[in-house]
């Protein structure tokens, strides 16, 4: 089955003071008809700018696409023209994007900010729009949506405005939407319940998710596979369930280890990733993530690994063999 989405070697840098970051570097994944793909890594990764990169929404300058392709139903849309992508974002690709309170304008209603995709993208009177907004607000879940939707968003709590970009997300029924870190700032009872809603109105919907975060919980869960992100880069993707029970990049297996499980027995000590993140505009040779690694070797530092065959669509990208149990 052909993807509804291929991203292939997806080239992003920026121009900085101290020289070309190389924020996304040569990314490549695809996403399939009413799947959910996880992107996973810690802050820095480049999960956002290469969510960013598939909208072309890189602000230019300093970022700047300079490499690969994204095929959207077989079109490249680093080639389409600007006319054509307006007409793609937000109707037939949407991003929900992370911190509603900053994303959501402060002086429109949330109704008027709701129904602005369906307004533009497609052809219903003010009335036909007013009950689909209310619709969309019923359908994520905010009670009394009539009345809510004439309310600002510093009226709504963190839960209520995350679900109000949801229901803009889903306003035009995107065959793909792009969650960037749609959790952030909520406790962890609201998470889930976020959580479930996007999977359930995904999978109403037949869409499509990509479901940016650093949670590998949330990855355990919700995603049909995951792509992990380190210095720009995948270092590893496969299934969820066979990435979460035998990791095999010793990045992956830190952040397995770096969280709490319940299985775990009392008392056990979490084992944090040490040394920091690499410095994008100064990278280390060889594999970017040698300096923190336990495994490192001599090949590791002087030669970038590709992604090589764990098993039949299981990928890693490093020169050892690790297991995670040791």
């Amino acid at each position: 089955m052909t993807p509804l989405l291929e991203v292939r070697n997806l080239q992003t840098h920026s121009n900085t003071g101290n020289g070309v970051v190389k924020a996304v570097d040569g990314v490549s994944f695809d996403v399939r008809e009413g799947e959910t793909v996880a992107i996973v890594g810690e802050s820095g990764s480049g999960k956002s700018v290469t969510a960013m990169s598939v909208l072309r929404l890189i602000p230019n300058p300093p970022g700047q696409i300079v490499g690969g392709e994204v095929l959207f139903d077989g079109e490249d849309l680093l080639h389409v023209q600007e006319s054509e992508m307006r007409d793609i974002r937000g109707n037939r690709i949407a991003m929900i994007f992370q911190e509603p309170m900053t994303s959501l304008n402060p002086v429109l209603t949330i109704g008027r900010q709701v129904g602005e995709p369906i307004e533009i993208h497609q052809s219903l009177d003010r009335k036909g729009i007013l009950e689909h907004c209310i619709e969309l607000l019923r359908k994520v879940r905010i009670p009394d949506p009539e009345k809510r939707l004439h309310a600002y968003p510093h009226q709504f709590s963190g839960g209520m405005r995350q679900r109000a970009m949801i229901a803009m997300g889903l306003a035009c029924e995107p065959r793909l939407i792009i969650a960037d870190e749609p959790t952030t700032a909520l406790d962890v009872t609201v998470q889930a319940q976020i959580l479930e809603l996007l999977k359930e109105v995904t999978r109403q919907s037949t869409s499509s998710l990509i479901l940016i975060t650093h949670d590998l919980g949330v990855v355990a869960r919700y995603a049909d596979r995951v792509n992990v992100m380190y210095a720009g880069r995948i270092v590893e993707h496969g299934p969820a369930r066979e990435i979460y029970n035998s990791p095999k990049h010793p990045y992956t297996i830190g952040l397995m280890q770096s969280i709490p499980r319940l299985d775990d027995n009392a008392g056990s000590r979490l084992v944090p990733i040490g040394g920091q993140p690499p410095d994008m505009s100064n990278p280390p040779s060889g594999c970017p993530f040698h300096p923190r690694c336990p495994n490192v070797t001599d090949r590791c530092r002087e030669k970038l690994p590709p992604l090589s065959k764990v098993n039949d669509g299981h990928w890693k990208a490093c020169w050892v063999d690790v297991d995670a149990k040791q």
